[in-house]
């Protein structure tokens, strides 16, 4: 099982997450606010690894300006949010029950490459829900798209700390830049 990215060892088996601004402390039997960490373990673990949803969408229906303009993008959603805002048009996909986790289909970041590349898309957005919360899945895939002169855009409500931004904007060492970010602070 991988070791998530971004959080911080407490004492007493509790750990904290350091993705979005809440920061939650995750005890042991508890579960974080956006449900993507599973409770109670040290190393922590991420829990998504499901796209909710994949299409194809022009880039220009992206938040982005004069980015590979005309092209597609690849769109991917997974099951997560940092608010719970009951009028967001996403919000019955926004978090995936542990108990409905087993009936999803997970689709490794090398499958998701490949659907990029038969669809002929320039870039890979991660979208329609909060990519933060899945951002080891989304690292995972955006080193592996980037190996093969894929591009990715995060859609993001941008509620992520300082040092997610930071290792979402580095290039993935598969280029030659960047690093593998570290699993503190």
């Amino acid at each position: 099982m991988k070791e998530a990215l971004l959080y911080e060892k407490l004492d007493d088996q509790r750990v904290r997450c350091n993705l979005c601004a809440h920061r939650c402390t995750i005890a042991q039997a508890t579960r974080a606010y956006a449900t993507s960490r599973k409770p109670g373990r040290r190393p922590l673990h991420p829990r998504v690894r499901i796209p909710l949803s994949q299409a194809v969408d022009p880039i220009e229906k992206k938040p982005l300006f004069h980015f590979h303009p005309g092209s597609t993008a690849f769109s991917i959603a997974t099951a997560a949010a940092t608010f719970a805002a009951t009028f967001a048009r996403t919000r019955t996909s926004r978090r995936c029950p542990a108990s409905g986790a087993d009936r999803c289909q997970q689709t490794a970041p090398e499958e998701v490459v490949r659907a990029a590349q038969r669809s002929g898309s320039r870039s890979i957005a991660y979208t329609y829900t909060e990519p933060t919360i899945s951002f080891e899945y989304s690292y995972d895939i955006a080193r592996l798209a980037s190996a093969v002169g894929i591009a990715s855009v995060y859609v993001t409500n941008g509620y992520m700390t300082r040092r997610c931004s930071t290792c979402s904007k580095e290039r993935p060492a598969s280029t030659g830049r960047g690093s593998t970010p570290p699993t503190s602070t």
